[in-house]
Order: structure tokens, then sequence, then C-alpha cells
């Protein structure tokens, strides 16, 4: 038997920890504008946003089994998923979109995707807050 909540609870904190620091690496290259170090973040965030897409896949695996199928939920469990699924799909958008683009964003599609990057950064991070929660009462899955 697959001990799902120990998978899970082990294979959420790449794409939280992953989207975070891809965000404050594309967030501090803007900053930096034409300077050397810049072109390299923007590589860094890229493997980190790729990473955290592909790591996010498993980690969503993992709940839907550990949860044996239960996608909405009611308490921190709902929350937990009201926000992880928003999270989720734009982790996957941007993860593609930035495939796709690389580098070559206008002005404007620079800034729409940074403030994606930190609205998904912020619902992971809700995500990860009611996850925890789930354990701190008690863990378990209602």
């Amino acid at each position: 038997m697959i001990p799902w909540d120990k998978l899970h609870g082990a294979m959420t904190h790449f794409p939280i920890a992953l989207l975070l620091f891809s965000t404050a690496c594309d967030l501090v290259s803007v900053a930096l504008k034409k300077r050397p170090l810049s072109r390299e973040l923007r590589v860094v965030s890229f493997y980190s946003l790729g990473i955290a897409a592909l790591a996010s896949v498993g980690a969503v695996i993992s709940g839907i089994a550990l949860t044996k199928g239960d996608l909405w939920g009611r308490g921190d469990f709902g929350w937990h998923h009201r926000f992880v699924w928003p999270a989720f799909g734009l982790l996957m958008a941007l993860a593609g979109w930035r495939l796709v683009v690389r580098n070559a964003m206008s002005r404007f599609g620079l800034y729409v995707y940074l403030i994606m990057m930190v609205l998904a950064s912020g619902l992971i991070a809700a995500a990860g807050y009611f996850g925890g929660e789930i354990l701190l009462s008690g863990g378990g899955v209602p």
C-alpha cells in the first residue's frame, strides 16, 4: 500500500518553494533591468518554474489519491482545494507560456506574466497554509 499522506507531504514542498523562488527571480531580474545578473536570473526562473510545474503534477496526483477523489471538501480541506486548483491551473499555464515564449515577451506581456506569477504564488502559499492547518488539526481527510 502506498503511503499517500507521506508522499503528498513530501511532494508539495517542491512546487511551493520553486514557484515562490521563480517569482522572486523574475521580479529581481526586472528590477535589475539590463545588468548581466538579470539575464541569469531569468534563466534560473525559467527552469525553476518548469520543475515546479512538473513537481505539481505529482503533488496533485498524490493529493487526489489521498482524498480518494474528493476534489472539493469541507472546512480547511475545502479551503485548501479552493486555493490549490486555481494555483495548479495558473502554474501549468504560466509554465506553458514561458516554455513557448521564453524571453521574447513584449513589455506588456512581461508585466501580465509577472502579475500572474505573483497571483499564482499567493494562491499556492494560501493552499500550503490550509494544507498545514489540516495537519495541525490532527491530519487526515474528512
